[in-house]
């Protein structure tokens, strides 16, 4: 006999545990010839394990929740309590760790993308468990505009990972400041997902940051100005920069495109060099760019 499926509104019942979310999937997965998708997609959760277990979360690798092999990713909730040491130093270990595969491997480089989220998920040895919303939710993330734009900008020599970081995990542990992340290495994004209904503020954080994501700002606070760098504290006149101007801790985008840096290919950036002197970048409403991207405004030989 099939289970009913309850009516929503009609009653009060139990709320389910909540459950920690965390995915990955790998970029170009699918532009790999067909004979190395089973290889890569065994690939990538030994990595991972690898990584719990040099992060100190040997507990959480052999706790993991309703797990999941997406062929070109990972998926498993775990107790929320482990939140922080997820968040720090997990994804920067995990950050190494494909790093050094990259180094010495004559295969395809492995560069993930990876979504930490938390909500109420059933979890009681049941055919549904882990399904609902936040399971959801934690794959729209993982598919969101920003963290795929960063991920293409940046280098493939440096940046192995992106990580986006929901709202809630972010109120709740970054700025609860239970984790040894500081709020000062994330960027608030709108994460929004190509040709479907879904939009939320997200965090991307990225453990190596490289090329024009170093130039944008998205780095640790303490590298953002040189020492003696006395010009960072004079203000600037909008309106005769030469190009965009971030005068404080967010950049607020209207309408259009977000720019890190010049842009080619299918889109091109003709405004001047950007001078950010903030920490947190906010992308508000319209597209984030992906491609690739190339340094300085417009006649810029390079």
């Amino acid at each position: 006999m099939s289970t009913p499926v309850p009516a929503p509104y009609s009653e009060s019942r139990p709320l389910p545990p909540y459950q920690a979310l965390f995915a990955v999937d790998a970029k170009d997965f699918t532009g790999l010839p067909a004979v190395q998708h089973g290889p890569v997609s065994q690939l990538i959760p030994e990595l991972v394990d690898q990584a719990l277990e040099r992060a100190g979360l040997s507990e959480l690798r052999h706790s993991k929740r309703f797990p999941a092999n997406t062929g070109d990713g990972v998926v498993f909730g775990f107790d929320p309590a482990l939140l922080p040491f997820v968040l720090w130093p997990f994804l920067g270990v995990l950050d190494d760790i494909l790093g050094a595969y990259n180094r010495q491997s004559v295969g395809p480089r492995i560069r993930l993308r990876a979504s930490v989220h938390v909500g109420p998920l059933p979890d009681g040895n049941g055919s549904g468990d882990g399904n609902g919303t936040a399971r959801n939710d934690t794959h729209r993330l993982l598919d969101s505009r920003p963290v795929k734009a960063i991920l293409s900008a940046a280098s493939d020599q440096v940046t192995h990972l992106a990580a986006v970081v929901s709202q809630r995990v972010y109120e709740d542990v970054v700025l609860g400041g239970y984790t040894g992340l500081h709020p000062d290495r994330c960027v608030e994004v709108p994460a929004t997902v190509e040709g479907k209904n879904f939009s939320q503020r997200a965090w991307l954080y990225v453990p190596s940051p490289s090329g024009n994501l170093v130039q944008a700002g998205v780095r640790p606070r303490e590298e953002s100005v040189a020492p003696n760098d006395t010009s960072a504290d004079r203000e600037q006149d909008p309106a005769t920069s030469p190009g965009p101007y971030y005068s404080g801790n967010t950049q607020h985008v209207g309408e259009g495109a977000a720019v890190m840096g010049s842009v080619g290919r299918d889109i091109t950036y003709t405004g001047g060099s950007t001078s950010y002197r903030g920490t947190n970048q906010h992308w508000g409403g319209g597209d984030n760019v992906a491609g690739d991207k190339r340094v300085g405004g417009a006649g810029d030989p390079r």
